[in-house]
């Protein structure tokens, strides 16, 4: 888990989420919410996957804050385009 701010300075906690069922290749993804909200008003970004907890959470461990703004904007941006 990591906190960041977007470019408004809002906090986000960038997380791992995973994928229930029997099929362990690429349940683990991105998923990201506003540090003040509930985990239902968060983004998930599940084109971006691993087979791993112990290696998605290493990525994000070592992502910059700059990598961590540009997938919350990809994310968001999928969600806009679904209403």
């Amino acid at each position: 888990m990591r906190v960041f701010q977007d470019e408004n300075g809002e906090r986000w906690v960038a997380s791992v989420g995973e994928r229930p069922g029997d099929d362990y290749k690429g349940r683990f993804y991105f998923h990201m919410r506003p540090q003040s909200g509930a985990e239902e008003e968060g983004v998930s970004l599940i084109d971006v996957r691993w087979n791993s907890l112990e290696t998605a959470e290493r990525t994000l461990q070592t992502m910059s804050v700059e990598e961590l703004r540009r997938r919350l904007g990809s994310a968001r941006g999928r969600v806009a385009l679904l209403w």
